[in-house]
């Protein structure tokens, strides 16, 4: 199993997260965030006193899925995510071990 947590342009979030589903991810988490530094679009960021410093408006995905459906998911952010601009995002995959379902107790990705 494959983590991926992807951080997009809030305007690209919709069409991303679409693709997702008609692609057959199920289910995602999607938090709003901010990006600091060098993530952060140069031609829309704003400065805040409590980050002292500049920040732009981010959404992050995060989805557990099979190996096999990893490229697939990656692509779908790669394209729908992409602008060409700065500030477009990052994506990171990592392994998951263990994957327990709290209701049933049951390993997996399987329901």
């Amino acid at each position: 199993m494959k983590e991926i947590k992807a951080y997009i342009r809030k305007e690209k979030a919709e069409n991303v997260i679409q693709k997702l589903e008609e692609a057959g991810v199920d289910g995602m988490t999607i938090l709003d965030a901010n990006a600091l530094a060098n993530w952060a679009d140069s031609d829309s960021f704003s400065y805040s006193i409590e980050y002292v410093q500049k920040y732009s408006t981010i959404v992050k995905i995060e989805l557990i899925c099979k190996k096999e459906k990893l490229n697939t998911y990656l692509e779908i952010i790669k394209q729908e995510g992409y602008t060409g601009k700065s500030g477009d995002g990052w994506i990171f995959v990592s392994n998951i071990e263990i994957a327990i379902r709290i209701k049933t107790g049951k390993k997996g990705l399987d329901k």
